[in-house]
């Protein structure tokens, strides 16, 4: 048996009026739908029984058939169909058209396509289609003949009786004859098939050559026009006008033969650009729903059916009535108007031509088109959007007595998340007979219910998730513990991969049903498994607050006492302490047994230390390097991923929960707390600030005098205040004490740093305007003493500023993340190994100026070259560069490495595991199936909100250029705009000849050595290339210097563009990589190359074809790279001729706009734009992606769903 949800592809094509018939299940002809008084459908109209099928199951319209057993009958008094009722989700209508209308996409969409076929604009077209104007479709060129026969006969007559008159008046009169014949001639030749002319000038031309042409109004004229189109020939005209043409028009002739040749290869007609038939959707997808009231809400659908059916039929009366053409055309006009409304209302609207169909609200009406796209639209909304049972959500609370893979979970909530399996044990253990009673019992909180809860809980998992689900680790499986109360209980240290705090956060809790779904959720999902972050390796299970606060208690040393006492063994030491004996913190020394792997680091006879680092060494596997030093928070850092590593992510938890309670255990104990008077305002703090007055007022007086501009004296004054806080900072920090609460939570880590300290205790010092620039006036108060007005009124701008930038950030980042996601979603590791072995060269040189490590490229990479010191070989190509290889690297000074790289990879449609390297969060080589695109744009994106949104300006002037920075500048690169601040790359060598700076902008003139020179050059000189940049960036170079081709000459952005057309692709992609990289490094956040790798081998992903050789595609179309090698492997086995294509570089959102798949283009942005060129194409979507799978309800490609792609 055919299953008609098991298919490898899906194709959209243009549906014609015989297609439309065979949907429809017959002609909707009256507006009507729902009788007032019956409340049933009425017969023939827009929820007729008859057509759509009936509303109650098994039952016809009339009631004389009812019950299953007539299962297929037609009633033959109501004629419906017995059957059942969902089949009116299903069955399609019509309207026959009285007249044809056009499709508003292929009329208006940008370019016009019917303009296009037809060699028409648009704005004529338009004309022609609302009968403001009339198009010529016949020209009797014999008759065109006769009259300018005629016309010149008559001229030569005229001519002979003006000779006869006096001179004066023969002059004027053989003038106006003149002009009067050049009029007529030129209308006569200006009378050429589909000209469009105005109504006037066709009654003109009608009353004069009314003969000669034939000319219509409306949409008949350009279907009879259409059917009259031979497509192959028009292709063969298009192809010798291309060999032929100019360059100006090279444009448009490729779109027209792209347009010709889809329809060529459709099969499909022209003619169904235009409606003859309109379908009617099924009656349940645009709803009446009866109100309280007696009142119906209803779909607005109905309303543009019921406009249509009431125009279609008023047409059909008065062309039986053989009305006026005047009437006849206004009906038909608002005919194609009501047409347009029901497909795409909105794009009326932005055309400004006729109003919008509104409602009797004044709302715009949601088209067929509206209700397409958009984030509320089919797409995104129902087919990409989820609802989900099984879930619950709670504000959630700390809770310190969990272990790391438990989550605490409500009674109340886990009875109500759990209750079928609770019904079930229940009716197994004949505690009840039926569902009813069970669910009666589990309502009322039967004593017996929690027990069987208890049961049914243990050994389950549920999922806990944190919006913004900006990462994989927003949503982590957790073993369920049942607690008092109604707040979610989260372990402490996974706090930090979900974001959240525990500030009235809430989470969501969602159980997994099935047994896969379960065993996922345990073996992939645990938070316990789940210690590394996807995007750089790093932990993400991170001590912070009090356990840090608590680790740092227990480690630090306090003052060294004159004689240290030594201790035999560790144990001795910490049994002393356990008996009052040794204080914690105490310095000691102690013996320890040299055949111990924990003690194998260290040198000296005795071990100094203390009783408190022994007991945290005690916690910690037995063979890990003791730890001897202060446990603040980024030694606790360095500690965790040490221990990771150590004894691997599977055996981690204990370790990590033993920290924790360790540290919530001396946190306690210290008793450490801050209140009002440990808040010290530096003793000295007048004084400076006195000092600081004096030389602002100094300053402010040699500007006076006009021995400094505005800009210098503001940024010296600037400056003072800057050295002011510095110096008041310093100050407190040298009089806190040191074992006081202040002091050790800031040096600790464990929470404020030194700038919040200095705020509370010293001085606010400067704050910023709305606009982001320094106020010059500081804000002398701290907050211990209490801001006057004016100073709070001035630090208010800051705090506002702040509020609102972390908004727009937020909905920034999360746009980019949806294109990242959209672009990346279909790249999955489709193999093991491509065979690869160019992949990407690292040098220590390049990874110093990033301000990186060398090593941090290579850390879970593969080799692509083997890698050697002194003949001696320490990673073989092809095989994983580990962390002993790194420090083995690093120590044996190597400086230049080849790795696999995700840009160079081979692998088509996706990458290989090779290529890939390790998964990051798992620290092991990549799985087949692994969806790393996804990961790529979380690890992206996730970050994205710590960006700013502000465009630095340098130099501190306002009118200085602006370099972009931060989240624009991220975009910038993935979206090629043209940078703001471009620099300048040198296209030759050559030497450096002039530097000159004209104030706004700087020309850097190079003579060429190679050639004579292709750039525009100011000077027309020839063998010189002249480079204009703005005046406020800085020159990289100086007079006399030998240029590289390729070299920076100037600071600023690069334009990506030209490196490709310079430096070729790979230069292209490393600046992507290196840029978007430093941008994240700038801000503190660390993203492995792999991932940014990903985008720009998207980027990359286009090639544009120069010769199509033996292949179906045109010159200057753009493909998939991917597509490209297929099809030239294709046509060689066929011994054609392969074809040739040149590099392109595109931004991101235009390559998921040209996804192959058309489901995925059109799920993302300009669903319109998508869906007309896919439906033209007659394109297939071969099921690829991530998207498309979930469209349309299969298991994606990708996890357990994984198939190999195979080239079709």
């Amino acid at each position: 048996m055919l299953d008609i949800y098991d298919f490898d592809a899906m194709k959209i094509h243009l549906s014609s009026r015989d297609e439309i018939m065979e949907w429809s299940f017959g002609e909707v002809t009256k507006p009507e739908t729902i009788n007032y008084r019956t409340q049933r459908p009425e017969k023939d109209g827009l929820f007729s029984e008859r057509i759509f099928g009936p509303t109650k199951d098994y039952e016809c319209y009339c009631g004389k058939y009812k019950k299953i057993r007539y299962k297929g009958v037609i009633c033959d008094r109501c004629g419906v169909e017995v059957t059942k009722s969902i089949v009116r989700r299903e069955r399609m209508a019509h309207i026959t058209l009285a007249a044809p209308c056009a499709h508003i996409w292929f009329l208006r969409g940008v370019p016009s396509r019917i303009g296009l076929l037809l060699d028409i604009p648009l704005a004529q077209l338009e004309r022609v289609v609302y009968y403001t104007g009339y198009i010529v479709t016949r020209v009797d060129e014999d008759a065109k003949k006769q009259v300018m026969k005629e016309l010149e006969q008559e001229v030569a007559s005229k001519r002979k009786a003006i000779k006869k008159q006096d001179k004066q008046k023969m002059k004027q009169e053989s003038e106006s004859l003149e002009q009067s014949f050049d009029k007529a001639k030129m209308e006569i030749t200006s009378i050429i098939p589909k000209k469009v002319i105005t109504e006037l000038e066709y009654q003109h031309l009608a009353m004069r050559y009314g003969h000669v042409f034939e000319a219509h109004a409306g949409s008949e004229p350009l279907v009879a026009m259409l059917e009259g189109l031979d497509l192959k020939k028009m292709f063969r005209a298009l192809v010798k006008e291309l060999q032929d043409g100019k360059v100006q028009t090279r444009k448009k002739v490729l779109q027209r033969m792209k347009l010709v040749k889809s329809f060529i290869n459709s099969g499909v007609s022209p003619c169904s650009m235009f409606f003859t038939a309109l379908p009617v959707l099924p009656p349940d997808l645009r709803p009446m729903v009866q109100l309280d009231g007696g009142r119906y809400a209803s779909s607005d659908l109905n309303d543009l059916y019921r406009r249509i059916i009431n125009r279609n039929n008023r047409l059909k009366r008065l062309i039986e009535l053989n009305s006026p053409e005047v009437i006849i055309r206004n009906e038909k006009r608002m005919l194609q108007e009501a047409v347009d409304a029901l497909v795409d209302n909105s794009s009326r609207r932005s055309q400004g031509v006729q109003q919008v169909a509104m409602s009797l609200s004044r709302r715009p009406l949601r088209s067929l088109a509206d209700i397409l796209k958009g984030k509320q639209g089919r797409f995104r909304q129902n087919l990409l959007g989820k609802r989900v049972d099984y879930s619950g959500r709670s504000v959630i609370v700390i809770g310190p007595e969990l272990k790391l893979y438990q989550c605490g979970i409500p009674k109340k909530m886990a009875l109500e998340l759990f209750k079928p399996f609770v019904i079930h044990e229940l009716i197994n253990r004949e505690l009840a007979y039926n569902i009813k009673l069970a669910s009666h019992m589990v309502d009322d909180q039967h004593p017996v219910v929690w027990d069987i809860l208890d049961q049914v809980v243990s050994g389950k998992f549920v999922l806990l998730n944190r919006a913004p689900t900006l990462h994989r680790l927003s949503v982590q499986a957790f073993q369920p513990v049942l607690i008092e109360g109604l707040s979610i209980r989260i372990h402490p240290m996974v706090c930090v991969a979900f974001n959240a705090d525990f500030d009235g956060d809430q989470m969501a809790v969602h159980l997994p049903l099935s047994e896969e779904a379960q065993d996922e959720a345990r073996t992939i999902m645990l938070s316990s498994l789940n210690l590394l972050k996807p995007a750089s390796g790093e932990p993400v299970i991170e001590p912070t607050k009090d356990i840090v606060l608590g680790l740092y208690w227990l480690t630090r040393l306090s003052i060294e006492p004159a004689k240290l006492r030594v201790f035999a063994s560790p144990e001795d030491a910490i049994s002393a302490y356990e008996h009052f004996i040794l204080a914690l913190q105490e310095p000691i020394l102690v013996a320890y047994d040299k055949k111990d792997l924990k003690y194998q680091k260290v040198i000296d006879k005795y071990l100094k230390t203390s009783a408190g680092r022994l007991l945290f060494n005690a916690i910690l596997p037995s063979a890990m390097a003791f730890v001897n030093a202060d446990m603040h928070k980024k030694n606790v850092r360095k500690v965790v991923s040490e221990l990771i590593r150590f004894v691997g992510i599977e055996h981690a938890q204990p370790y990590l929960d033993s920290i924790k309670d360790l540290g919530y255990q001396h946190a306690t104990k210290s008793g450490l707390s801050w209140g009002m008077d440990d808040l010290i305002i530096p003793h000295d703090k007048k004084a400076i600030m006195n000092k600081a007055k004096e030389q602002v007022a100094a300053i402010y007086e040699e500007y006076l005098n006009g021995y400094l501009s505005n800009t210098e004296r503001r940024s010296r004054v600037i400056e003072i205040w800057v050295g002011v806080e510095e110096k008041l900072r310093a100050d407190l920090f040298a009089s806190l004490p040191q074992s006081g609460p202040v002091y050790t939570f800031i040096k600790c880590g464990a929470a404020g740093n030194e700038d919040n300290a200095r705020q509370i205790m010293a001085i606010k010092g400067l704050v910023v305007d709305s606009t982001g620039s320094t106020i010059e006036v500081p804000v002398e108060s701290c907050y211990e003493e209490g801001l006057t007005p004016l100073e709070y009124f001035n630090s208010i701008h800051g705090s506002r500023k702040g509020l609102v930038d972390t908004a727009l950030r937020t909905a920034h980042a999360g746009y980019l993340t949806r294109r990242l996601v959209d672009v990346a979603q279909d790249v999955v590791v489709q193999e093991d190994d491509c065979g690869d072995v160019i992949g990407r060269l690292i040098t220590h040189e390049q990874s110093k100026r990033a301000g990186e490590s060398f090593t941090s490229h290579l850390l879970g990479r593969v080799a692509a070259q083997d890698i050697k010191h002194k003949r001696k070989i320490i990673v073989k190509a092809g095989l994983i560069i580990g962390h002993e290889a790194c420090e083995h690297i690093e120590t044996s000074g190597i400086d230049r490495v080849r790795i696999r790289a995700i840009t160079s990879c081979k692998t088509r449609f996706g990458v290989c595991r090779k290529c890939y390297g390790y998964d990051m969060g798992r620290e092991k080589l990549v799985e087949t199936g692994q969806a790393i695109g996804v990961i790529a744009a979380q690890s992206i994106g996730e970050p994205g909100t710590q960006l700013t949104l502000r465009t630095f300006h340098s130099g501190g002037s306002a009118t200085a250029v602006d370099i972009t920075q931060g989240l624009p500048r991220v975009e910038e690169v993935f979206e090629l705009h043209n940078p703001k601040g471009k620099g300048a790359l040198a296209h030759r060598e050559g030497v450096v000849e002039d530097i000159v700076d004209y104030g706004t902008e700087k020309v850097i003139t190079i003579k060429v050595l190679e050639g004579l020179a292709t750039k525009k050059s100011r000077t027309k000189k020839k063998g010189v290339d002249e480079y204009v940049i703005s005046g406020m960036l800085g020159v990289l170079v100086k007079k006399g210097d030998e240029i590289k081709k390729g070299q920076r000459l100037s600071e600023g952005n690069l334009d990506i563009h030209e490196i490709l057309s310079v430096l070729g692709k790979r230069a292209a992609e490393e600046y992507i990589i290196r840029e978007v990289k430093r941008i994240y490094i700038l801000a503190g956040s660390d993203i492995n190359d792999k991932h940014i790798e990903v985008f720009a081998r998207k980027m990359f992903s286009r090639v544009r074809v120069t010769d199509p050789g033996g292949s179906k595609f045109l010159p200057g179309e753009i493909i998939d790279r991917s597509r490209f090698f297929e099809t030239n492997d294709a046509l060689r086995v066929a011994k054609k001729k392969p074809m040739h294509g040149v590099q392109t570089v595109t931004g991101i959102s235009k390559v998921a706009l040209s996804a192959e798949g058309f489901l995925s283009a059109a799920s993302f942005q300009h669903t319109s734009h998508v869906l007309i060129d896919s439906v033209i194409e007659g394109r297939e979507d071969t099921l690829r992606g991530l998207k498309e799978n979930v469209i349309i309800g299969k298991m994606i490609p990708a996890g357990t769903g994984f198939r190999p792609v195979v080239d079709f």
